[in-house]
């Protein structure tokens, strides 16, 4: 297992790293440019190596807090705005004097949800990094909290599924999650008799149940939040590695083969960047939900979704547009492009295919929503 994690691991082209505000600062939220310092190193080491790193760092807020003199994270989103677009400039100037130390080059990219929701603005961010990328700098990518409304869904939640979104840009990327712990144990890693998890070949819900329930007053995430992202990565074919950022060399140590962390292997098949985007970057504006023939014809045959298998819809969808595919019990077993809007569907569900000339006087396409367009729910 060791070997066969080394080779992924050598054979990564995309590597993305995120690191997390516990890792970037001290306790009273002031930055740990120590840390910031040799994790720029280990970047700039492992570029050495021939590979296409981004970096997505947490800090903003965490650094702002620290500037004010703050001592927890308030909860109002003015407040929280202002505080990383503060905390923000901080940060890059930290990244920019280290960096350029060695003549890199550092490229700010803030982003938020909408920016990887929409199809249209999902290539432009991709093109984008692959332009900075190109130019020789080092992406360095924050979610832009001064204009994120969470009352709007508009923010990630946590940089961990920044940095998935991020990592399923490209494919069978490297996402490495760099914390304050060892990686996954098998229960509280503050006990001693609790043991670090080297690998993870096959996702499962137990998992979760291994997150330690811990909360710091600077970051958003935790162990939870980073299993997800591994989820969201290993089952559109990428690795993960959850590893200490803590630890000076750790980034480094992963590409000398140590067994550092917790190394997730991805799922068999790479999909499509259409169904990576399908997936997990585009909302969803509306659901159909399907009866238990279509939803076995979906899941198990990966087949089309046919008219006649739609009991009932909900949303406002548009042909086009994202909606979820709900089994009778409302458990999500897909996503998918509807070719129709929702007041079609609502007139074609239930019927055969040769029925929708008739109800609809024209039909475009057969599906309701085509197989190519479909991203089967893990």
């Amino acid at each position: 297992m060791k070997h066969l994690r080394q080779q992924i691991v050598k054979k990564s082209q995309w590597v993305v790293v995120k690191v997390g505000t516990n890792v970037l600062t001290h306790d009273n939220g002031l930055l740990n440019i120590e840390r910031i310092e040799y994790l720029v190193d280990d970047i700039l080491a492992v570029r050495e190596l021939g590979k296409k790193v981004i970096l997505v760092s947490s800090g903003a807020v965490g650094a702002g807090m620290g500037r004010l003199g703050l001592k927890s994270r308030p909860t109002e989103n003015p407040k929280l705005q202002a505080i990383a677009a503060i905390g923000q400039g901080k940060l890059m100037e930290a990244y920019e004097e280290l960096m350029s130390r060695s003549g890199a080059i550092p490229a700010q990219v803030l982003l938020t949800a909408d920016d990887l929701s929409s199809r249209k603005r999902y290539l432009n961010t991709y093109n984008a990094i692959r332009s900075i990328l190109d130019f020789g700098a080092i992406p360095i990518i924050n979610e832009n909290d001064t204009v994120s409304v969470q009352e709007l869904h508009s923010t990630f939640g946590d940089n961990d599924r920044l940095a998935a979104l991020v990592a399923n840009l490209f494919e069978r990327p490297l996402l490495i999650l760099l914390t304050d712990v060892d990686g996954l144990f098998d229960g509280d890693p503050a006990l001693p008799t609790s043991q670090r998890i080297p690998m993870v070949e096959k996702w499962s819900p137990s998992l979760m149940q291994m997150a330690a329930k811990k909360k710091s007053p600077l970051s958003k995430g935790g162990m939870s939040s980073k299993l997800t992202a591994a989820k969201m990565t290993t089952a559109s074919g990428g690795h993960v590695i959850i590893a200490n950022g803590e630890t000076s060399g750790n980034l480094t140590a992963i590409f000398n083969g140590e067994d550092v962390g917790t190394f997730f292997h991805g799922q068999h098949g790479i999909r499509s960047a259409r169904k990576r985007w399908i997936g997990y970057a585009g909302q969803a504006k509306g659901s159909v939900i399907v009866d238990d023939g279509a939803a076995a014809a979906l899941h198990l045959r990966r087949k089309s979704l046919l008219p006649i298998g739609v009991l009932d819809c909900h949303g406002t969808f548009q042909k086009g547009d994202i909606v979820l595919v709900l089994d009778k019990s409302g458990n999500e077993i897909a996503r998918g492009l509807s070719n129709y809007s929702m007041k079609d569907v609502l007139l074609i569900r239930g019927k055969k295919t040769r029925e929708i000339h008739e109800l609809l006087d024209r039909c475009p396409y057969e599906e309701i929503i085509h197989c190519d367009n479909i991203q089967i729910t893990d």
